[in-house]
């Protein structure tokens, strides 16, 4: 049976599903989960005053969220120091990934980006028809250099770096960060990818007076807000280029209730602090106990630790499956070089507790072999 054919760039992908998800694992396997620590969600939940304020709007919503985001663009911009043209508001940064591939991109447009970072990006670029070049990572690191020249070998429309980084957790100090972006042809836009920045060490992240007009400076609610369910993100950039979105954003598509709970969570200083403290606490717990075990914690910056198994990715993919056998989710990188670690989000005690018996199990199990 014939059926309306999809667009040639759409007819020449496939099917693919770039996460899988842990109740998917559950479905799958029948083996109950006992600690959730493979996607990067705040396993401290969000603020009290968020869940207040959830339940206090929640008789309200059978009214559609205001279309212009304007109190929660207000607050974040009186917060940052920029004005409310600057910041553009998304249904968490991969949707904002999406709008700026669908501005910018045209089937054959060069896109650039490291081999092994964030892959939902690649998939709305590949969804719009660009052509994908990679970089590879030096030192567990976006190769800074190495991105900036690989923009200048032909003409590149965007290049794509996270600061910290995922999956690794490693960053750059900020001066490094501008002098990259400084390093960049003004033709070339620079996708800054920061949704774990308020987890990072003062001086990572530029400060929000660094803008440029080919800059798009990317931040979430999901990370250390604690609000990945509600999809809530923002993109900081050139008031020329934030302009754009609203040509081609779903103008409805940021809830009412993702609003008012993102503007009760950027409210509340004192817990965001507290959050960040047992992030800190608990990256420093994985780090303890995988040394441990004769494994080695990557430096992090991020509500992730990446464990370097020691060995080769068939090993590292050995420990990941003895881990969801034992009913703890976590990820791993695939690309070479990178796909010799694990990634472990951070939690609750109970939970990392969990984790470090079922990895010293499998450890164990691995070495019998």
């Amino acid at each position: 049976m014939t059926r309306p054919r999809f667009t040639p760039v759409i007819e020449a992908l496939p099917s693919t599903v770039p996460f899988l998800a842990p109740e998917a694992i559950v479905r799958q396997t029948g083996i109950p989960m006992r600690a959730r620590l493979g996607a990067n969600e705040s396993g401290f939940g969000p603020s009290p005053r968020v869940t207040a304020a959830i339940a206090q709007a929640a008789s309200g919503v059978w009214t559609y969220g205001d279309p212009e985001n304007h109190d929660l663009r207000t607050a974040l911009a009186a917060k940052l120091g920029r004005g409310i043209d600057e910041i553009s508001i998304g249904e968490g940064i991969d949707s904002l990934q999406g709008l700026i591939c669908r501005l910018f991109i045209e089937p054959g447009d060069r896109v650039v980006t490291s081999l092994g970072a964030y892959p939902t990006f690649n998939y709305h670029v590949a969804a719009q028809g660009g052509a994908l070049v990679t970089v590879p990572y030096r030192d567990d690191r976006e190769d800074l250099e190495a991105l900036a020249d690989e923009t200048k070998k032909a003409p590149t429309r965007i290049v794509y770096l996270a600061n910290p980084d995922n999956p690794m957790g490693t960053w750059w100090q900020s001066q490094a960060i501008e002098a990259f972006v400084d390093a960049v042809s003004a033709k070339t836009l620079v996708v800054l990818d920061e949704a774990y920045g308020e987890t990072a060490p003062t001086g990572t992240m530029p400060p929000t007076s660094f803008i440029r007009p080919n800059l798009l400076r990317l931040r979430t609610f999901s990370k250390a807000y604690g609000l990945a369910g509600l999809r809530v993100g923002y993109c900081l950039g050139d008031p020329g280029i934030i302009a754009g979105f609203d040509r081609i954003r779903n103008h409805f598509g940021v809830n009412k209730i993702g609003q008012i709970a993102a503007l009760a969570a950027l409210d509340d200083t004192a817990y965001l602090q507290e959050v960040l403290d047992a992030i800190a606490r608990a990256r420093r717990t994985i780090e303890s106990f995988s040394s441990e075990l004769g494994l080695l914690a990557i430096p992090s910056a991020t509500n992730f630790v990446a464990i370097d198994c020691g060995q080769d990715a068939a090993y590292a993919q050995a420990v990941l499956d003895g881990l969801a056998a034992r009913g703890v989710f976590v990820r791993k990188p695939s690309a070479p070089v990178l796909a010799r670690t694990i990634r472990m989000s951070v939690g609750p005690e109970a939970e990392l507790e969990i984790a470090h018996q079922a990895l010293a199990e499998t450890i164990r199990a691995l070495e019998r072999r």
